[in-house]
């Protein structure tokens, strides 16, 4: 199932912004949701993960603190809150399911290339 991320846009640096991620169907899948992003001339690196029901979440170092992930399932959309936003936060931000699991016990994951939905571009300016 393919999730579509939206809610980018220019930030100034320290700024805040966030992102909402969505479902094509009316539900979120039963299964841990994560957050990726892409730099420019970059990989794809993951930044976080939200379980299915309970609301854990894991972060990267790298967003640790700034960022916060939450998820309402009645409502079928899972946020992305970033704060003290940095240049270096500039990337293409995407959301996507996990397929293996319902419980995060780490961000990092690999997803299936069939899942891979729209991203949002969130550009930092200093």
């Amino acid at each position: 199932v393919q999730l579509q991320a939206s809610g980018g846009g220019l930030v100034q640096r320290g700024g805040s912004i966030r992102l909402s991620c969505t479902a094509s169907g009316s539900t979120l899948p039963d299964r841990a949701i994560g957050w990726f992003r892409q730099a420019p001339d970059a990989g794809r690196e993951p930044i976080s993960c939200i379980s299915a029901r309970d609301g854990w979440a894991v972060y990267a170092e790298t967003v640790k603190g700034r960022f916060t992930v939450s998820r309402d399932n009645s409502k079928a959309t899972v946020h992305l809150q970033m704060n003290s936003l940095k240049p270096e936060d500039t990337a293409d931000y995407y959301c996507i399911v996990d397929r293996a699991r319902d419980y995060c016990a780490d961000y990092k994951f690999i997803p299936s290339m069939d899942d891979w939905g729209q991203g949002t571009q969130v550009t930092v300016s200093s």
